[in-house]
């Protein structure tokens, strides 16, 4: 059962006077900005994407101070949503917290009721098998479409993990990708004559990305993550390349593949 907090919020009338703040805000630019009156849901839609991936990066690159204010965007674009919403006497603001409050206090019994849960994976369970209760007809369902793909594989696992569908040990999985990499091989074989089967190649390939992230997931590595960090080291090291080249008067597209391998260990250095 719920326990009594432990520390007691002293700054939440400030918090509540700072959402009451910029709702009053978000009710004067729709009333009164040309920009905010003419916004709709679909048009938010891609700047929403654009301010999560925007907070993604500041995550990743640890600046807290950009947290805040990404954070900040994306709170004023669930007020806007939910403002827009109520003109279309739908639903507003309040509806919405009552929504995620009342889902919350659903998928947590072992906090406000009598279930027990010691460990995070119970939790995860739980969460799961509730959803099925609740009208969700597969526990694949709350993924979302319009995921990209790497993110999606990696949450589509994670709720198979939830109710159970998962390998018991990480030396299973790394059987895994063996097995797929040697099928991939199998299709995409550089010393064959015969011509390649791109769709087979492309599906054995599938195959194999999504036994790698199976494998990051036991252990406990977010492929995403991983990935985009490597981006980022890429990019990094290639704009070196691009700069400290110049500097030395030569041209991208103009230099050897040695003379730039040179530049690349020195920025492996950096």
């Amino acid at each position: 059962m719920k326990q009594p907090l432990s520390s007691p919020d002293l700054n939440r009338q400030a918090k509540l006077k700072a959402f009451d703040r910029l709702l009053t805000i978000m009710d004067e630019l729709r009333e009164n900005c040309p920009w905010d009156k003419k916004q709709t849901l679909e048009s938010l839609r891609h700047l929403t994407i654009e301010e999560m991936y925007e907070l993604s990066d500041s995550i990743l690159e640890n600046n807290l101070n950009e947290i805040k204010k990404e954070l900040g965007d994306l709170m004023l674009h669930n007020v806007f949503y939910a403002r827009i919403a109520s003109e279309m006497k739908k639903f507003d603001i309040a509806d919405v917290l009552n929504s995620i409050c009342d889902k919350l206090i659903e998928r947590h019994p072992h906090v406000y009721g009598d279930v027990v849960a010691t460990d995070e994976q119970t939790v995860k369970e739980n969460w799961e098998k509730i959803k099925l209760k609740t009208g969700n007809k597969s526990v694949l369902e709350g993924v979302p479409k319009s995921l990209p793909a790497l993110v999606k594989a990696i949450r589509i696992q994670d709720k198979a993990r939830g109710v159970g569908f998962d390998w018991e040990k990480k030396e299973q999985v790394w059987q895994k990708v063996e097995e797929e990499m040697q099928e991939f091989k199998n299709e995409f074989n550089v010393e064959s004559e015969q011509p390649i089967d791109k769709q087979k190649a492309m599906a054995e390939f599938g195959d194999l990305l999504f036994s790698l992230v199976n494998y990051s997931r036991f252990l406990e590595i977010d492929a995403e993550e991983a990935l985009e960090r490597t981006n980022k080291k890429f990019i990094k090291r290639f704009q070196y390349l691009e700069i400290e080249s110049a500097k030395d008067g030569k041209k991208m597209g103009e230099m050897t593949l040695a003379e730039m391998d040179g530049y690349w260990e020195r920025a492996k250095k950096i």
